[in-house]
């Protein structure tokens, strides 16, 4: 329970009276993962575990991608198209038996529109872009805890280094693939500002 009150004391200010840090319940959870629990609340859940297996600087900078995802607005929520995507189904089931040929359009039209905003949710490439935007703002919240930027980028590297060599599953390895090589060439860029800024400084 310690390592939950460390965690609650890396959030922001600003985010401190409304997300919640808590331990996963669930049967075999990801390591980690925001959820929406409530209007105006929001719960990243840990799996205690799991967690143990990464040094401190690699938690911190999974944690802080995490807030990141808050940050940026990108947590999933619990939307209406599941039930929306029963009702017309149900329902152009129904009107096939009764021939309904109006109701039927509406239930098949509203089937696709929920179909359409599920697919939206679960796109790999969109959720895959919010995840980099995600590592980036790990990044800056990492410095604004004190870290250096060549110590944020090196530790977010090895959690995601060490996530790919214990990740089993084949399609969530190859997302952590990504976001290491996508990492690696942001550090490069920031890197060569560094020096650039660095050479362009006037001497005194």
């Amino acid at each position: 329970m310690s390592e939950l009150r460390r965690l609650k004391s890396l959030l922001p200010p600003e985010l401190q009276s409304w997300v919640m840090v808590e331990a996963a319940t669930d049967v075999n959870p990801p390591l980690i993962r925001c959820e929406e629990i409530g209007r105006d609340e929001i719960e990243i859940q840990v799996d205690l575990a799991k967690w143990d297996n990464l040094a401190i600087d690699q938690r911190n900078l999974m944690f802080w991608h995490e807030v990141g995802r808050i940050q940026n607005d990108t947590i999933p929520r619990e939307g209406w198209e599941m039930a929306a995507l029963a009702i017309g189904l149900g329902g152009a089931v129904g009107e096939l038996w009764v021939q309904d040929g109006l109701l039927l359009l509406l239930a098949l039209a509203l089937c696709g529109v929920s179909g359409f905003r599920l697919w939206q949710k679960n796109n790999g490439e969109k959720r895959l872009a919010e995840s980099l935007e995600a590592d980036e703002k790990a990044i800056a919240l990492a410095t604004r805890f004190g870290y250096t930027l060549p110590n944020a980028y090196k530790s977010l590297g090895s959690a995601l280094k060490t996530l790919i060599e214990q990740t089993p599953n084949r399609r969530a390895r190859k997302q952590y693939e990504t976001r290491l090589q996508a990492l690696r060439r942001s550090a490069s860029k920031a890197k060569a500002k560094m020096e650039q800024d660095k050479e362009n400084r006037p001497v005194i």
